[in-house]
């Protein structure tokens, strides 16, 4: 038996999905089949039960344990292969990130950039999802960070605060509050406005800024990330509140007018979240430290 194939089996269980496992491990979904096959072969037991008619998985009892017994194989595992890196004195490996778009996009860029100069022997994976999913992926293993908006204390996640950023409103630049310095929350009453989705955090922070200063405003449309939400306000279809690091370049351009935003309360928290029982290896925790260097900075 080899590491790899607990590392598929665990993969499978943790995302609930051949596909998924097979795309982590750069193997065909039949290979994980097999693979599966093998190891109840090996050990004479059921590991997986499939529910008739849907495509859900389930562990049997012997599965759960095994599950459990695999993943203390494959933590022992990467702590040897840490132990030996720290000894070699040498950063390693990769850093498997996922972020919200608003982050990735215009906030992550320099700080990868840095990293890679420092350490050219490690590489940061990043992807970009909402902060619902980051959340799972990083509670279920599929990365080793997460850095979203707003970063909630749960159970089994750590929380490391990198600062925050302002939230401003934007607008076209012939709109009646594009010359304004500066606007109260109260200016934003009757506004057609251009939300996030429900779900996102800076959503429901916005939502809960403008209830408190008795604010209504015009739903037009919901989107779930920066950029559509952008070019929505290019083309005039209404207004938003986004983060400012996010419209730095349409401002510079000329393409939005972005008008600061008052009240204390309009800052956006940032952070990284990674799973409590886990250690993080010498380049995540690198790669970590600058992000709270570059948020110190920011």
């Amino acid at each position: 038996m080899q590491i790899e194939t607990l590392k598929i089996f665990c993969d499978l269980v943790e995302t609930k999905s051949f596909s998924q496992a097979a795309e982590r491990n750069f193997v065909t979904q039949s290979a994980v089949s097999q693979q599966v096959r093998g190891l109840e072969g090996k050990f004479k037991r059921r590991l997986l039960e499939r529910v008739r008619g849907r495509r859900e998985l389930h562990l049997t009892q012997e599965g759960e344990a095994f599950y459990e017994a695999s993943r203390e194989v494959l933590q022992a595992y990467g702590r040897l292969n840490e132990s030996m890196r720290q000894l070699s004195g040498t950063v390693e490996g990769t850093v498997r990130v996922a972020t919200v778009y608003s982050v990735g996009l215009h906030e992550l860029p320099p700080v990868v950039r840095e990293f890679m100069a420092l350490y050219p022997g490690a590489k940061i994976d990043l992807e970009y999802s909402r902060t619902t999913r980051v959340v799972r992926d990083v509670l279920g293993g599929a990365v080793d960070l997460g850095v979203v908006a707003y970063p909630e204390k749960r159970r089994g996640l750590e929380v490391v605060p990198l600062g925050g950023d302002r939230l401003v409103f934007i607008c076209r630049p012939e709109h009646p509050l594009a010359r304004r310095k500066k606007l109260r929350a109260s200016d934003l009453q009757g506004q057609n406005f251009i939300h996030f989705e429900r779900d996102i955090p800076t959503r429901r922070a916005t939502d809960r800024i403008l209830r408190a200063h008795n604010v209504s405003v015009h739903r037009v449309a919901e989107f779930d990330n920066i950029e559509t939400i952008k070019r929505a306000v290019e083309v005039g279809l209404g207004v938003a509140v986004v983060p400012r690091p996010s419209v730095l370049d349409e401002r510079r351009s000329g393409q939005l007018a972005v008008v600061p935003l008052a009240e204390p309360e309009w800052e956006r928290a940032v952070g990284v979240v990674y799973r409590s029982d886990r250690a993080l290896s010498t380049a995540a925790r690198k790669f970590v430290e600058l992000l709270q260097r570059h948020g110190a900075q920011g």
